[in-house]
């Protein structure tokens, strides 16, 4: 029986030492970041443990965009999975800038003006689609132009070595070495200008056995495997997917916000994976309910705190 603490916050407390004392505090979802921090020091203090990063584009269009830049610069990262969109956010917001909105405004209205709402934040058209077209279909005819076939993982490192904004993913993606896989790769803008390609070079192939196998010679190489899922839908799937066949995940976080009681795989919390084979059934392991950009920040910001990352 150990007993419930009170948070007593003071003056100059630093973010690890408040969820520290969430952990003491032993209530509800507080007590599970204390637990997703110890989780995360455990993937980080363990030599030879590959790291896995897995989100839905979405975050990309939020100042979490940096969190997830900072955790590749800072070497936390080894393998990330994600979707389409995260490749647009990230090439657009490189080249100019989204905007704050509020998740109220009239969307009839916002239309009329050119402008989409991602939750309360404002993408006007000539931020994002039109953008896009304009820059990043040059550079994928250049890339393609010379390797018909070639994988997502390639095909993102080669834009990540054309992009010079350091506030970039890709950029850093490609400075670090890390693999970005996107199985859906044609479920956004960047997907549809590889389509714009394929109009005139009907020979291009996007060769997505070859970043499966790049996944299983990862996996099946690697003595212990830890991932951070934010999010559900392909890029947490595909992430335990693959580490199903080395016996499943050592070390697991995994932020969400959706509910278990529909069945979804957003909402099936990261034990259910066990039963799949998924999630080892000794691995250290939490689902954080919340809202990852503000879990991760904290949790980022607690191991900077503890000293753990470059």
């Amino acid at each position: 029986m150990v007993p419930v603490q009170d948070i007593v916050p003071r003056a100059g407390m630093s973010v690890k030492e408040m969820i520290e004392a969430m952990g003491s505090a032993g209530g509800f979802t507080a007590r599970k970041l204390h637990q997703a921090l110890e989780v995360m020091k455990g993937m980080m203090g363990s030599p030879g443990c590959l790291r896995f990063l897995s989100f839905p584009a979405c975050v990309m269009a939020t100042g979490t965009r940096g969190v997830i830049v900072e955790m590749v610069r800072r070497g936390m990262v080894d393998v990330i999975i994600t979707t389409c969109g995260t490749l647009d956010h990230d090439l657009a917001r490189s080249w100019k800038d989204y905007y704050h909105g509020d998740f109220n405004l009239d969307d009839a209205e916002l239309r009329h003006e050119g402008v989409s709402r991602l939750g309360n934040v404002l993408v006007p058209d000539e931020c994002y689609g039109e953008l896009l077209e304009e820059r990043l279909l040059p550079m994928l005819e250049e890339i393609t132009a010379s390797r018909p076939s070639i994988s997502t993982h390639e095909l993102i490192d080669e834009v990540g070595s054309r992009i010079e904004d350091e506030g970039s993913l890709l950029h850093w993606c490609h400075r670090q070495g890390v693999k970005v896989f996107v199985p859906g790769i044609t479920d956004g803008s960047f997907g549809s200008q590889l389509w714009m390609v394929y109009q005139g070079m009907r020979d291009l192939r996007i060769d997505l056995f070859a970043d499966e196998q790049a996944l299983s010679d990862l996996t099946f190489d690697a003595p212990e495997t830890g991932a951070v899922i934010v999010g559900g839908g392909i890029s947490k799937h595909h992430t335990i997917w693959w580490n199903q066949f080395r016996g499943g995940l050592d070390h697991a976080v995994y932020l969400t916000t959706a509910a278990e009681y529909d069945g979804s795989l957003s909402g099936a919390q990261i034990r259910e994976a066990v039963s799949w084979g998924k999630v080892k059934e000794t691995a250290s392991q939490v689902t954080v309910e919340g809202d990852a950009t503000i879990s991760l920040p904290l949790l980022v910001a607690a191991l900077l705190d503890e000293g753990m990352l470059e």
